[in-house]
């Protein structure tokens, strides 16, 4: 009898201690952020040619996840439902270039801005235009629902222009710039520097730009835990170098606001 007892008390523990590692397995699997992103939007984050995702926003929000102990999970998505991606849970923050502006407050919370960025207009380099009311009557594109198309909205070049053909991402906009489907492209500074740092003599700048701005990451409105857990690991990032180093691998130069 007593060996029977035994037997049943050692196996009691394996139970136990099998139960105990798969409670400790699915919490450690629980603590994951789903990050929206769109993937074609370099270089903050984008598909390199192995196909994996890579960028400075990549970087730094793993970065930011390992300091808070979450797994950090990307989840490409249609930029243009990205605030109903957010308010609808399948994903739980956005961060990929988000622009901060008050239409947006009104959705979602905002981390502390970590990085500046313009609004401004690239075009071809033999193209003739050179300012923004050069832009008369011509075709522009640029990435539908975007902070270029709200920057676009509020100038006062709008009206001159003969068409806006909007696209799913900057990549399409881009190509069909260089292909003479549009004249001109309203694009995000960080991103139009970094093509053009890839395809030299291609593309131009204009001295004007639409409208400066700032990056942030986009919280759930009414969870305000998770943005504050959020905003104290990127201060601890940014104050330890950590920030500094993405920001010198993808910039060349410390851009990460402190």
């Amino acid at each position: 009898m007593k060996r029977f007892a035994a037997i049943f008390l050692v196996f009691g523990m394996i139970i136990s201690i099998i139960a105990g590692c798969s409670s400790a397995s699915s919490s450690s699997t629980d603590k994951k952020l789903v990050i929206g992103v769109d993937d074609q939007f370099a270089p903050m984050g984008f598909r390199d040619e192995k196909n994996e995702l890579v960028g400075f926003d990549i970087d730094y929000a793993r970065a930011a996840g390992e300091k808070m102990g979450y797994e950090v999970v990307f989840q490409p998505i249609d930029w243009k439902a990205k605030e109903s991606e957010l308010s609808s849970g399948r994903i739980d923050l956005i961060w990929n270039g988000y622009t901060i502006n008050e239409t947006r407050k009104k959705q979602v919370l905002f981390t502390k801005p970590y990085l500046k960025n313009a609004q401004i207009v690239v075009t071809l380099t033999k193209s003739n235009i050179s300012k923004l009311d050069d832009l008369a009557g011509k075709n522009v594109g640029l990435q539908a629902l975007s902070s270029a198309q709200e920057a676009l909205n509020g100038s006062t070049v709008k009206s001159k222009i003969k068409t806006v053909s909007e696209y799913k991402d900057n990549v399409l906009a881009l190509s069909d710039l260089k292909i003479g489907r549009v004249d001109a492209v309203v694009i995000d500074e960080v991103v139009a520097k970094y093509y053009m740092s890839k395809e030299k003599d291609t593309f131009k700048i204009l001295d004007e730009s639409l409208a400066p701005e700032e990056y942030g990451v986009g919280v759930k409105k009414g969870n305000e835990k998770l943005l504050n857990e959020l905003q104290k690991a990127l201060d601890e990032i940014n104050k330890d170098g950590t920030a500094a180093k993405i920001s010198e691998k993808w910039f060349g130069e410390d851009k990460v606001l402190k």
